[in-house]
């Protein structure tokens, strides 16, 4: 008998229905990005709200931790406010997103391995040197928040790189796709189509986290257990 064959009955359903739902993520995603090349501006609001709940639908279907679809969809609010072009909706999606990042702590911290101390270090001169230099351009009432929340992101790139390669590269390119909004909310020079780029590396940064979680070993700060291993590591 084969391990695909002792799985559950339940189990081979949610798989069926994981794979339509992981490919209508990634046909989102490239309909959004396509969009934003076009400057179709109507593409992106109508493809930019549905990629985090295919997204956590696909998680949820593979098994994954409640905290990781939890992230996923708070991640999915702070889409939508950032959708509108306001300093208060700005300040919500922000929020969202801050929640989605504790979120993403919390199922790390279930691991008893330790991302290297190394890492977390150089992170931080990154962070202090980008805040330094963009400090002086950041709105005022912004300031604040932008730090706080930089350093929760800081704190999740740092600690997913205990889950292996998947997720160590997402969370740096968290880092990157938000430090591109920073660079944009100052008005620093920006490479053309700069909201492409934003959203290729935010895409590329929750697809690689949900793919950190679902492969990781059980116990490796996923909140997985045995019964997660024959799922979690195959599409």
């Amino acid at each position: 008998m084969s391990a695909t064959d002792s799985r559950p009955a339940s189990t081979h359903g949610a798989d069926r229905f994981a794979r339509p739902v992981l490919l209508a993520f990634l046909l989102a995603a490239a309909v959004d990005l396509a969009g934003l090349i076009a400057g179709a501006d109507t593409v992106h609001l109508v493809a930019k709200p549905l990629l985090m709940p295919l997204l956590a639908g696909y998680a949820a279907l593979r098994g994954g931790p409640r905290l990781l679809v939890a992230a996923l969809l708070f991640g999915w609010g702070g889409d939508v406010f950032l959708l509108a072009d306001n300093d208060l909706a700005f300040l919500l999606g922000m929020g969202f997103f801050a929640v989605g990042h504790v979120c993403y702590l919390t199922l790390f911290g279930r691991d008893r391995a330790r991302a290297p101390l190394a890492t977390g270090a150089g992170y931080a001169l990154v962070l202090v040197v980008f805040l330094v230099l963009i400090w002086p351009d950041l709105p005022a009432d912004l300031r604040i928040p932008l730090t706080g929340y930089s350093l929760l992101l800081t704190a999740v790139a740092w600690r997913a790189g205990a889950l292996g390669p998947y997720a160590a590269a997402g969370g740096a390119l968290f880092l990157i796709s938000d430090a591109l909004i920073a660079t944009g909310i100052a008005e620093w020079p920006q490479a053309p189509a700069p909201d492409f780029w934003v959203m290729l590396t935010y895409i590329a940064a929750q697809a690689l986290l949900t793919l950190g979680v679902l492969t990781a070993p059980p116990g490796r700060g996923t909140g997985r257990t045995g019964a997660y291993r024959e799922r979690g590591t195959s599409v």
